[in-house]
């Protein structure tokens, strides 16, 4: 290649790199635009499940024990905490059969089995406000009734708050990426127009899961030492965050 052939070809090269890039029309574009959100807040609200379980050959004087002990044990929740919530629920009342530690003998096969002693309880649960006391409480109350399960979360209060300062919080991510999209497309933003907003993030888009999964309930505790003085159990309440996944329609003029 001769000198002159390869200054004719620089020159193209040239004037190639420097001619401005062609841009894809963006006039009645539909975008979809996916926006999140997302607040914390530490946890007012307090929900401890409490029992009692009493074992006895007489079935009568296992469900003496069991009412006689949960009366005394809700006596000391609401002396302990007269703002609190109680509610009892899962009343319950079983055989229980002796092991079969030996084959037996056909004729016995089809006599029926006599329970060797009843099994007797029932639970209690109690809703606070007031986390400063609740370790207190729950000592107090553990000389009679067993922890059975602890959980913290808000007052319907706070999550109504909450709330508001999510959806704000969501809204306003969606704004600045319909912004940032703008920006892009090499478009101002006041070209964008709010077609649809979709506070579920449902229909054929991602959805998002609002709801947090509550551990699962223990079934069994050991019973608490009659008339004992229990030392003060260690609660953390922590916090709440809540999320929020909507899902917006732009079209650009």
């Amino acid at each position: 290649m001769s000198l002159k052939q390869l200054l004719a070809v620089l020159a193209l090269a040239t004037a190639a790199a420097q001619a401005p890039a062609q841009t894809v029309p963006t006039a009645g574009t539909l975008v979809i635009v996916p926006a999140f959100g997302e607040v914390t807040r530490a946890n007012d609200l307090a929900t401890a499940t409490l029992m009692v379980e009493e074992q006895d050959k007489d079935k009568a004087a296992a469900a003496s024990r069991v009412n006689a002990k949960m009366r005394e044990g809700m006596d000391i929740l609401r002396k302990a905490d007269p703002q609190a919530k109680l509610k009892t629920y899962g009343y319950y009342t079983y055989p229980v059969y002796p092991e079969d530690r030996q084959p037996q003998p056909l004729a016995s096969v089809s006599r029926p089995r006599l329970p060797a002693s009843w099994r007797v309880g029932q639970y209690v649960e109690l809703k606070t406000t007031n986390l400063a006391a609740l370790q207190k409480t729950v000592a107090a109350a553990q000389r009679v009734l067993a922890l059975n399960g602890l959980s913290f979360g808000l007052t319907p209060e706070t999550a109504r708050a909450l709330d508001e300062q999510r959806i704000a919080a969501t809204y306003r991510n969606l704004n600045e990426r319909i912004a940032f999209i703008a920006k892009a497309m090499g478009r101002p933003v006041t070209d964008a127009v709010l077609d649809t907003v979709d506070f579920e993030g449902s229909g054929n888009y991602a959805r998002a899961d609002m709801a947090a999964a509550a551990p699962a309930p223990m079934m069994y505790a050991k019973r608490a030492a009659e008339a004992q003085e229990v030392a003060e159990p260690s609660f953390e309440p922590g916090d709440t965050t809540l999320n929020m996944h909507l899902v917006g329609k732009v079209r650009f003029k």
